[in-house]
């Protein structure tokens, strides 16, 4: 089987994108020390801001002893929780602040965003126990329905947490999240070497979030799809 032709795949946005992306957070960057993959990964994200729109307020405040950031436009009966992407390893506030931002204004809900502890400082279940935590402690502040959002590690943590919470979530938005799948068949095994996150990738994020242990194979709180139950959960897009 050949190789899939990204050049035929992606568009011109898609490939304009990669393109700038590269420029600062290099195709092997999973090479470089925690500190440098950092650094690169805020400096792609601040050249990548575009900025807050004009009727966005924003918060630093702990919920549940984790560091956060409010958005709002008003008064808003739903919130959506922002969990955000890196690996488990990259990643803040400051990476999603122009994207919380612009979920804020555009879908007119309030947005909190949660700063959870990255590996490897600390491993698994440090970062779901601190998303489930954010999660307790907003539910008790606002009364109206809860979004949960996150995108790739993020996402992993809002379908870990809604499993927990499902009767308290009215819905999940997850941007290409990583639940589980199997490593060796479908797109591990075609797009191993694909643009942005490889196969390799992956390997090496899972190795610095559990900190080298393999967690139990049936745990939901490390990936969702490996529930054994799957009733009463939110609408999911």
């Amino acid at each position: 089987m050949s190789d899939p032709d990204y050049g035929l795949l992606l568009d011109d946005e898609v490939r304009a994108y990669i393109a700038r992306g590269a420029e600062f957070y290099p195709p092997d960057a999973v090479d470089l020390t925690i500190a440098q993959q950092r650094a690169v990964y805020d400096a792609m994200c601040s050249a990548f801001h575009a900025g807050h729109p004009e009727d966005v307020e924003t918060w630093d405040e702990p919920y549940g002893g984790v560091p956060c950031r409010r958005y709002e436009t008003g008064a808003h009966d739903v919130t959506l929780i922002y969990y955000h992407g890196g690996g488990f390893v990259v990643g803040g506030l400051l990476s999603h602040d122009d994207v919380c931002a612009e979920l804020c204004t555009r879908a007119g809900v309030r947005v909190i965003s949660v700063d959870y502890r990255l590996a490897p400082e600390t491993v698994f279940p440090g970062c779901y126990n601190d998303a489930k935590a954010a999660f307790d402690a907003i539910a008790d502040a606002y009364t109206g329905p809860i979004v949960m959002a996150g995108d790739s590690a993020g996402g992993n943590l809002a379908a870990a947490v809604t499993h927990h919470a499902r009767a308290r979530v009215a819905g999940a938005v997850l941007v290409y999240p990583g639940l589980g799948g199997d490593p060796t068949k479908g797109s591990y095994i075609t797009h191993a070497n694909a643009p942005e996150l490889t196969t390799r990738d992956m390997e090496f994020y899972k190795t610095i979030r559990t900190g080298g242990v393999t967690p139990p194979a049936d745990d939901p709180r490390f990936a969702p799809l490996h529930d054994s139950d799957f009733t009463g959960l939110p609408p999911t897009v």
